[in-house]
């Protein structure tokens, strides 16, 4: 009777793992997250208002925690969460310490080729 229980959750889990994020695609997202944290002289903005860098990071952890396992893959979480406003669906900009204005989602595929060239 026990070992059919245990069988029972074990297999209940499996989908659980098999929708999960894998941790190459973890550090991948956390690469571009951590990339726009630290950013010197620059600002996030979202909805036409600017933030700071590290309020942009915590904006965007929190994106990806409420969309918990939808997003398995760095190409879904710049797609679906990090280029633009879910509420208005304006797109997030950066502007760069030199003053320059950059759309995330072009922004954060640089920085993925870049990270992907490095972590084969």
């Amino acid at each position: 009777m026990k070992i059919r229980m245990i069988l029972a959750l074990l297999l209940c889990l499996i989908p659980i793992a098999a929708h999960a994020r894998d941790a190459k695609q973890d550090a991948r997202i956390e690469h571009l997250i951590s990339n726009v944290e630290s950013l010197k002289g620059a600002v996030f903005i979202r909805n036409g208002t600017e933030y700071d860098t590290k309020a942009a990071g915590s904006h965007l952890r929190m994106k990806l925690g409420k969309a918990g396992r939808r997003v398995k893959t760095a190409e879904q979480f710049i797609d679906g969460l990090a280029s633009k406003s879910s509420f208005s669906g304006k797109p997030y900009q950066i502007r760069k310490a030199d003053g320059a204005v950059v759309d995330t989602r072009p922004y954060f595929y640089t920085r993925l080729k870049e990270y992907d060239k490095g972590h084969p």
